[in-house]
């Protein structure tokens, strides 16, 4: 006989409907802190670190480089548009040109060194060549070695050892500024560098080194003068201002303008003016005045 249950059956029951949440719930759940993944992602902007960012990118390089290396000029177009792509990523990441500093150059200088970069704004910061970047400023004539950094994200530091501009050059029909070395800066305008000493004749350009910096310790000579002539690339002859010509040995340079001192500080000649003296001889010093019709009167001793 089948036991009987107390009670009877039981009827099935049915789940209890949950009472409506109220407004002020609702909108506690939609302010709630989204996950903490979410949340950076807000943060950064982008939908991954950039640790991870460096990290895909490293990845992609040493892809296009194994396949470069296995299967010749295809893969290594395919590798450098990879680097391409890279360096636009890290781009958007803000690894832009915005800076460009240059240090150790003047003014002028400065718009050279820039101009030959080939520079642009917003350009990607690690795609930069910097072997290459180097290698163009050094190419200016105003530079004597440079040192380029870059300074991520967004920043290229350059470091000149600029070459001073010593003189004016002319020769053939052309007017070129030049450095100690007799080399010539080919950016520089020599009508902007009235201030330089101006060097003529073949030659003049690397001997010029060796003269100028005993001309300028005497003012009085210096202020006076007009060119240095290069006579047969073996001598000076200094014109002056005024029309005067003093005439140098080929060598001992120095001994001959010590001379021309003495004769200037026992007679001011300078001041006064003459034709032509001659310091070619260092046991006499020939001086002609303006008016005389007669070869060169001697002043023994630089009297």
């Amino acid at each position: 006989m089948p036991a009987s249950v107390r009670g009877g059956p039981r009827k099935p029951t049915r789940p209890r409907a949950e009472a409506p949440a109220s407004p002020k719930a609702r909108s506690a759940a939609r302010n709630a802190a989204p996950p903490a993944g979410k949340l950076q992602a807000a943060r950064s902007g982008v939908g991954v670190s950039p640790r991870l960012a460096l990290t895909v990118a490293g990845g992609a390089l040493v892809v296009a480089l194994v396949a470069t290396l296995a299967t010749g000029h295809r893969a290594e177009r395919l590798g450098q548009a990879m680097v391409r792509g890279v360096d636009g990523e890290f781009a958007d990441l803000g690894f832009k040109l915005k800076t460009v500093h240059i240090e150790g150059a003047s003014p002028m200088a400065k718009a050279d060194i820039l101009n030959a970069t080939a520079l642009y704004q917003d350009q990607p910061t690690l795609g930069l060549d910097l072997a290459d970047l180097r290698t163009r400023v050094e190419g200016v004539g105003w530079v004597k070695s440079a040192k380029v950094v870059r300074l991520l994200p967004d920043t290229v530091f350059i470091s000149v050892e600029e070459r001073p501009a010593l003189a004016v050059w002319q020769h053939s029909g052309a007017m070129r500024v030049i450095d100690g070395e007799g080399r010539i800066i080919r950016e520089a305008d020599a009508a902007r560098f009235p201030q330089l000493p101006l060097v003529v004749g073949q030659g003049a350009d690397q001997a010029a080194g060796a003269i100028l910096p005993a001309v300028n310790a005497r003012p009085r000579l210096r202020d006076r003068l007009e060119a240095l002539v290069r006579v047969d690339d073996r001598r000076w002859d200094l014109r002056l201002k005024d029309g005067s010509l003093i005439q140098l040995p080929a060598i001992d340079e120095e001994s001959a303008l010590i001379q021309l001192d003495q004769l200037d500080q026992r007679q001011r000649i300078l001041d006064l003016g003459f034709a032509r003296i001659d310091l070619r001889d260092p046991e006499m010093v020939a001086v002609r005045p303006r008016d005389a019709v007669l070869p060169g009167q001697p002043v023994a001793g630089g009297a």
